[in-house]
């Protein structure tokens, strides 16, 4: 099988029911599809990837492998989310808030003040 997030689910099941379940990156599939994109090309290219002696199949992963996987990445969209806010505007926002006379209306001033508490939030999630 071509390898995704949930033809490792099937590649676990496939195992427990005596077969020998094997995935290949996606990457060494692309070279054999012939015409366009559809199941039936597909699978076509994904038979003619597994009879090449030279290529190489993917691990399956258990689940905590794929819970660990989930956790990198959900962690790395955390990190992008954070580093996407401004550094030098994350470091001044209170002191914006704070001021009185810089003629922000309070609905400005309680919209920053959510982004400021989220932008806290996620450092502590990114922390964690």
């Amino acid at each position: 099988m071509e390898a995704c997030a949930g033809t490792h689910y099937r590649a676990r099941a496939l195992i427990k029911l005596g077969h020998d379940a094997r995935l290949i990156s996606p990457q060494f599939v692309k070279p054999y599809v012939k015409g366009n994109k559809n199941d039936a090309n597909d699978a076509e290219a994904i038979c003619e990837a597994a009879a090449c002696p030279t290529v190489r199949f993917v691990a399956v992963k258990s689940i905590e492998q794929q819970d660990i996987q989930m956790l990198h990445r959900v962690r790395s969209g955390w990190v992008k989310e954070r580093t996407a806010g401004l550094v030098q505007s994350r470091q001044r926002l209170p002191e914006i808030l704070e001021d009185a006379e810089n003629n922000l209306t309070m609905a400005a001033r309680q919209i920053f003040a959510d982004l400021y508490e989220q932008l806290v939030e996620l450092n502590k999630q990114v922390s964690a």
